[in-house]
């Protein structure tokens, strides 16, 4: 891929194949080389703006062996071997929309300083982040609320889950409906992302001083 194009609604249509041996061949070749493109694309950025580098890594779907994947994603992250267990960052589709996100997943072993530090920085944050922006507590539904209503109690109930409860997540970030014009323009919707990006930036700086031991 030389240029990238954005996403069209074909992208969105995959995750209404059947079966998943089919559907995992459409993500592969129809979703997959954007995915691969973004990552090299925003692994630079992300690096300058998070002051470590910054790898790549496109969903696999390894385990799944029956039920094909409902969503796929690139994540970076600042380990060269996997994301799960770091603050890292997210762009994927599921079959309504295109997702953005700044995510600490229950695999993290530092999810409790993360949520201490969101709770010590919260009105920096609730500062930073938009209010339309949206706050997610698990990676695995499409579903998410925006900071408007969901307010600084609401985050802070996030951050207060994250560090008590074994499987909870936070994610921060933004939705593009699949329909939204900006996702079939390229351009557009890179500076959309970079934009977003330098948002969710700041909030992965604010949680890293309680973090920054866990990457080596």
């Amino acid at each position: 891929m030389t240029s990238f194009r954005g996403f069209q609604q074909s992208d969105f249509d995959v995750f209404a194949v059947e079966g998943l041996d089919k559907r995992m061949d459409a993500i592969k070749s129809v979703i997959r080389p954007k995915l691969e493109w973004l990552g090299g694309h925003f692994a630079p950025m992300l690096s300058a703006s998070t002051g470590s580098e910054m790898f790549a890594h496109v969903a696999k779907h390894a385990r799944r062996t029956v039920n094909p994947p409902d969503d796929t994603w690139v994540a970076w992250a600042h380990d060269k071997r996997g994301y799960k267990k770091h603050p890292h960052f997210q762009v994927g589709l599921w079959r309504t929309h295109l997702f953005v996100w700044y995510a600490v997943i229950y695999e993290s072993p530092v999810k409790e300083q993360v949520g201490q530090a969101i709770e010590r920085q919260i009105d920096d944050i609730l500062t930073i982040v938009p209010d339309d922006f949206r706050w997610s507590a698990d990676h695995t539904l499409p579903d998410s609320t925006r900071q408007a209503e969901l307010g600084r109690d609401g985050v802070l109930k996030l951050a207060d889950r994250l560090q008590k409860v074994k499987k909870a997540e936070l994610l921060c970030g933004i939705n593009i409906d699949r329909h939204d014009p900006v996702l079939t323009d390229g351009p557009r919707l890179l500076a959309k992302l970079e934009e977003t990006f330098a948002v969710l930036s700041r909030v992965y700086h604010l949680a890293r001083p309680a973090v920054s031991t866990s990457s080596r």
